[in-house]
């Protein structure tokens, strides 16, 4: 891989997580229903990534660094319950 690749892939990934910031009225639960990852997967990809190249991070720092603040605070300003609608879906797709 070459540098420019890993300058665009890096770069995609920040116009995500600033789309993600830009849209907090999009719930993981929709994105996990309609495409089966969210903003928790994406913490604990980066998490795990960061792993194997001897980087130390935990599931918090990569959390902060996906929601761009502390994920309690995240929470308490922006998600919303689940409709049972939503849990319905979920349960139905992960086979539960």
């Amino acid at each position: 891989m070459t540098d420019k690749q890993n300058e665009i892939e890096a770069a995609v990934l920040q116009r995500l997580l600033k789309h993600l910031d830009e849209h907090k009225e999009v719930q993981n639960i929709e994105l996990m229903n309609l495409a089966d990852f969210c903003r928790n997967c994406l913490s604990k990809w980066y998490m795990a990534e960061c792993n194997d190249r001897g980087v130390d991070m935990d599931y918090d720092k990569a959390r902060e660094f996906v929601y761009g603040e502390p994920y309690g605070d995240w929470k308490d300003k922006y998600q919303k319950k689940a409709t049972p609608e939503q849990l319905a879906e979920f349960e139905k797709k992960n086979g539960k």
